[in-house]
């Protein structure tokens, strides 16, 4: 096994580095401080192709493999993971448009979506449907050529700014379970949308968040994703990527306090040395590096295991998401530690890596759910060598 970067991704890795450092990371604050949702940034990542990070290059985007994609993220969560998070969020939903989407939808919808012309919101979550995703009651009923569309979603990032609904609604009977999902894609300025308020929330500041209520809203049936009853197998295919992303952006967080923390050691003095000269704060510094770094590969084993089609894909993709995302918070939480007081005050960046990563272990499935996926699969017969 090779765990060097190609030549292809450091140049990724480069370009992405460069262009966080420039458009992202100086206005974090400010975005996180004045609720502010940057689609013009986020347009620009558009333009380096970010947008359409892993949609085929035939629908408009750059057909890079989930590692590829990996590196990329990383490196604008280091900016600002929420706005890093919302940009992940946009790409999966521009990869299912491309992916499952109708022809028509295929050649009208998705190049723009992948281009960030057009930005996306997923919308999965309901009151009271959120880890039981299969209990959904948002509905479309078929008549003539179009989905007649009830129902409501919570927690939709984006809502209320961007262009293009990617909704999970019930087709089959009320008990059909995860059989009767279907998935649409819905203009977000059709008739019947209704956008709540935006939360006030612990983190992610920069992306809205928001309830939708639809009222009789019509879809057309060509921008049905996939056949009737498919929905939720198009969601779990979106949700192995999904937890990789959002274990990436927990990665980035983690990486910039771990960097800020080991410069404030070299910085700060204390009983006549440096903090760097204690070795209690040294361990401190090792045990996050370590935490880290194996975390990091963790995601990387995952998102090579997706790009294979490896049998055992969404088993690594959840036991990555789970160990990332707990680990990476502790590592902010450690840098903020590691800072004292300064840590807790908004002039250093450390609060805001510590609220925004902490959602990362609520998203995609709680970290309670990833377990459950993991020992559900660890218990059947026959699969003992699945982590091997």
């Amino acid at each position: 096994m090779n765990f060097d970067l190609t030549e292809d991704q450091q140049a990724f890795r480069e370009a992405a580095r460069a262009f966080a450092e420039k458009a992202m990371a100086p206005h974090a604050a400010a975005w996180d401080r004045d609720h502010h949702f940057p689609v013009e940034v986020i347009r620009e990542a558009g333009e380096m192709g970010f947008c359409g990070l892993y949609t085929p290059e035939t629908e408009g985007g750059m057909g890079l493999s989930r590692l590829d994609t990996s590196v990329i993220v990383e490196e604008l969560a280091a900016a600002c993971p929420s706005t890093a998070a919302y940009i992940t969020i946009h790409n999966m939903a521009t990869w299912m448009v491309a992916m499952f989407g109708s022809e028509t939808v295929k050649q009208t919808v998705a190049p723009r979506m992948a281009s960030g012309e057009w930005l996306g919101s997923y919308c999965l979550t309901e009151p009271g449907a959120g880890s039981d995703a299969g209990s959904l009651r948002t509905r479309a009923v078929l008549e003539g050529d179009n989905y007649i569309l009830n129902g409501s979603k919570v927690f939709i990032s984006g809502a209320g700014s961007t262009q293009m609904l990617v909704v999970m609604a019930r087709t089959g009977a009320p008990d059909s379970g995860v059989k009767g999902i279907t998935a649409l894609v819905v203009p977000a300025d059709s008739e019947g949308i209704h956008y709540g308020k935006s939360e006030e929330k612990m983190g992610w500041n920069s992306q809205p968040t928001r309830q939708i209520t639809f009222d009789n809203v019509r879809v057309s049936a060509d921008n049905r994703l996939g056949s009737e009853g498919e929905g939720f197998k198009i969601a779990m295919k979106g949700l192995d990527g999904g937890r990789l992303n959002i274990a990436t952006c927990s990665l980035g967080g983690a990486q910039a306090a771990l960097l800020r923390a080991r410069n404030y050691l070299h910085e700060r003095e204390q009983f006549g040395q440096a903090l760097a000269g204690f070795q209690a704060l040294q361990f401190k510094l090792a045990d996050m590096a370590t935490n880290l770094v194996a975390a990091r590969q963790m995601v990387r084993l995952g998102a090579f295991k997706l790009d294979q089609g490896d049998t055992e894909a969404t088993l690594h993709c959840a036991m990555a998401k789970r160990f990332a995302t707990d680990a990476c918070f502790d590592v902010a939480n450690d840098a903020l530690q590691l800072h004292g007081g300064y840590g807790y005050i908004r002039e250093y960046p450390l609060e805001r890596y510590l609220r925004d990563l902490r959602v990362h272990q609520i998203l995609e499935g709680t970290n309670e759910i990833m377990r459950l996926i993991v020992a559900r699969r660890l218990l059947e017969p026959g699969v003992a060598e699945a982590t091997q």
